[in-house]
């Protein structure tokens, strides 16, 4: 039997038609009673909506009672009509991928600043073809986004400007706050397509030429005064392009600028001598009080470039919370500093933007043991530092044991140290013993410690089970080649109240001694969430023992994940994913029938 649209249904739909190509309804549609008002305001598409909300005639959204004496009075309270709601609705259908990660209380604002993006990539993938010669803002918008927003084709013929590109930066351009902007987009005629625009977050890719760098110094400019994050993503820069961008992002009558977090990554610099390109960025540095983070990750700086903008930051005034010189090969970058002079010091006796800083990451920098040594002096003057990252580094033993006394130290403070990353350090299980010990006795203890990607072997087991009777909560052990006697020592060591909340046990080929390692810490450790035990080698009767542990576990876990293990897939299994749930996903996660996974192999 086929339903039949109710009255209201039916007048509903025809506002909605009439609402997107005519303006004398809208004073009609604004003397509903609330509950048809809401009504088609939950049901309306985008443009509509946007018209229906900027149009009303109250400045106050408050929803009102048809009772209240406002009405009796004579005046009209406004009412909100839960465009909130109908805000992030329409998101969530269109970017269910992305409502997620959004943490927005004006969910108008977003989701026309996301159009934009959108609208925005569309068009610079046209504007890169060979073929393309023209304006960008006669660029026509595809069928797809137009729908999207409640585009009816009767509105107008292929030349409306509902079409074009300016029309949507004119129109919604004053949403967007964050922006990601090709090169191509990087010219002239964007600085006039977003004129509306109050930018506080923008990254621009692939600026390689100058007309490119032009246009977006002319962008920089325009939104100088509410810009705080800029980043730079495959660009090629140089001494000139950072005076310019200096130029740009200052604000009139004074040479500061009011950028907080900088970013270049994955970038290459045109400059013959890296000393003169230092120090126009030592300058853009100096220049910024409000600077909270600085990433120069992947762009082949040497270690002079790196001793410089270090020795910039030595005397710099901001309050940097995070430095990121990731992926470079500045090896001996501190070999010249001489950290007991005070000549380095400020009057206090203490480096300016050093006191603040929170997060250094060094990973991927070919550091050696000597620069661990040289750099267990850098760090006593970072007071407030909390995660460290030396990831990648090949700083063996003699490096890691230089830094022994710094992380007894760090400590004792009022911001001790929180998270370490050691993976892939060339570290042996004497080094790493050694740091464990000292770890295991620390007043403040880690929170998070990896360890990853270093072979060392089922020696380290017993320091591993003193240590993680800290208050350790994330600990990363994998593939340091514990094999079956690695586990098998771990089980045997004491497990009572374990603070753990992730582990990472991948990569061990534990065999069956990783199920009965996991099935004993499953049970001692309530707080634990996570569980990496992927690629153990273990055979199809380990399942059985980790499940047995999870019917008798009354702790949290959200994720064990036991893929890349030697079992087939069997209908048995489906029953066990069955019965282990967390929030209506599975807890174990097994590779699937449909997929073979790749064997891994650890060997050299």
């Amino acid at each position: 039997m086929v339903n039949v649209p109710s009255l209201v249904s039916l007048s509903i739909d025809a506002v909605k038609r009439e609402l997107l190509h005519k303006d004398d309804l809208l004073s009609h549609v604004y003397e509903l009673p609330p509950e048809l008002f809401n009504s088609l305001v939950k049901c309306l598409p985008p443009l509509a909506l946007q018209k229906l909300q900027s149009e009303m005639p109250f400045k106050n959204y408050d929803d009102y009672d048809s009772t209240s004496n406002d009405l009796k009075n004579g005046r009209k309270r406004g009412r909100n009509g839960n465009f909130e709601t109908a805000w992030k609705a329409l998101f969530k259908l269109r970017w269910p991928d992305l409502v997620k990660h959004v943490q927005s209380v004006d969910w108008q604002q977003i989701y026309w600043e996301t159009h934009v993006q959108n609208c925005l990539d569309e068009a610079a993938e046209l504007a890169l073809l060979p073929s393309f010669s023209g304006c960008l803002g006669e660029i026509q918008i595809s069928e797809n986004i137009m729908k999207y927003i409640g585009y009816v084709d009767h509105m107008s013929n292929s030349g409306s400007d509902y079409l074009k590109l300016s029309y949507h930066c004119q129109q919604f351009g004053c949403y967007a706050r964050c922006l990601r902007l090709q090169n191509v987009l990087c010219v002239a005629e964007s600085c006039q397509l977003l004129r509306n625009s109050k930018l506080q977050s923008l990254l621009v890719r692939w600026i390689r030429s100058v007309e490119h760098a032009d246009g977006l110094c002319k962008l920089l400019s325009q939104n100088c005064r509410t810009l705080t994050s800029l980043e730079f993503v495959h660009c090629k820069l140089s001494s000139s392009f950072m005076d310019a961008i200096c130029g740009s992002l200052y604000l009139r009558g004074v040479e500061t600028h009011q950028i907080q977090h900088f970013s270049i990554s994955t970038s290459s610099f045109l400059e013959m001598d890296p000393v003169s390109l230092a120090h126009r960025l030592a300058s853009f540095l100096n220049s910024g009080r409000s600077l909270r983070s600085l990433k120069l990750c992947d762009n082949h700086l040497d270690w002079n470039f790196a001793q410089r903008v270090f020795s910039t930051l030595l005397d710099a005034s901001s309050g940097l919370s995070s430095l990121d010189l990731s992926e470079n090969n500045i090896a001996g970058w501190l070999s010249n500093f001489n950290w007991r002079s005070s000549a380095l010091l400020s009057p206090s006796g203490m480096t300016k933007s050093l006191q603040s800083l929170r997060i250094l990451n060094l990973r991927g920098n070919n550091l050696r043991k000597d620069d661990a040594g040289s750099l267990r002096y850098a760090l006593v003057h970072m007071p407030s530092l909390e995660i460290l990252d030396l990831s990648d580094n090949q700083i063996e033993d003699d490096g890691i044991r230089s830094l022994i006394p710094y992380f007894t130290e760090a400590s004792r403070k009022c911001c001790p140290l929180t998270d370490l990353n050691l993976e892939n350090c060339e570290l042996s299980s004497d080094g790493v013993t050694q740091l464990l010990d000292v770890l295991s006795t620390l007043e403040m203890p880690l929170n998070s410690l990896s360890v990853a990607d270093n072979r060392l072997g089922s020696q380290v087991a017993e320091a591993l089970g003193n240590f993680w009777g800290t208050s350790i909560q994330i600990l990363n052990l994998e593939a340091i080649g514990l094999g079956p006697s690695g586990f098998q020592k771990l089980k045997d060591v004491g497990m009572e109240n374990l603070m753990l909340v992730e582990i990472n046990i991948s990569k061990n080929r534990g065999g069956i001694e990783t199920a009965k390692f996991l099935s004993k810490l499953i049970s001692r450790a309530p707080k634990l969430v996570a569980v990496n035990a992927a690629y153990n080698l273990m055979p199809v009767e380990s399942l059985t023992l980790i499940c047995s542990a999870l019917k008798t576990s009354t702790g949290h876990l959200e994720q064990v994940d036991l893929t890349g293990n030697i079992w087939d897939h069997q209908p048995s299994h489906d029953a066990m994913l069955a019965e282990f749930h967390h929030n209506g996903r599975p807890i174990l996660i097994l590779r699937s029938s449909a997929v073979l996974d790749v064997p891994y192999d650890d060997d050299p």
